[in-house]
């Protein structure tokens, strides 16, 4: 039997982390691969987002890496090094960085912000093929009920 044929009693008894596990390697590569098609990496997406007033930066202001790291602890990898991905945006000419150690968004990387962000539907629309919204969503519901009972204070 396939993984595609498993029976739904037999879905029903295997562990939820192995599956979610698997799903987020499998999301997450995806992801990846889409955005270097558009020549960048995720990481370097992220600097952007987060250096950005018109995203997730409340006010435009200049960050250091570390700052960027605490900012980003709750999606970075570990293998995401994010100082090697600041040097390749500050050679492009996207960030530049103070005197201070901070680094700023520069009107081309807040254009390429905006490009790569133009392409998220069309990534979300090839992960979610076959999928309804109202499926998601269940699927979402159960996943954070599943972190509620086991405690987690992130939901």
């Amino acid at each position: 039997m396939t993984p595609q044929q498993i029976a739904d009693a037999d879905l029903a008894g295997q562990p939820a982390a192995y599956w979610t596990g698997l799903a987020y390697e499998a999301l997450i590569a995806f992801t990846r691969a889409q955005i270097a098609e558009l020549g960048l990496t995720q990481p370097q997406y992220w600097l952007l987002r987060n250096l950005s007033k018109h995203d997730i930066s409340p006010d435009g202001h200049g960050m250091t890496i570390p700052e960027l790291q605490q900012a980003m602890s709750s999606y970075i990898r570990a293998e995401d090094d994010l100082e090697t991905e600041a040097s390749v945006l500050l050679e492009s000419g996207w960030l530049t960085r103070d005197d201070e150690g901070r680094l700023w968004i520069t009107e081309s990387g807040e254009d390429a912000r905006i490009s790569l962000k133009q392409h998220a539907p069309a990534i979300r629309d090839l992960i979610h093929q076959g999928i309804d919204d109202a499926d998601y969503v269940t699927a979402l519901k159960v996943l954070r009920q599943m972190m509620r009972n086991t405690g987690s204070t992130l939901v």
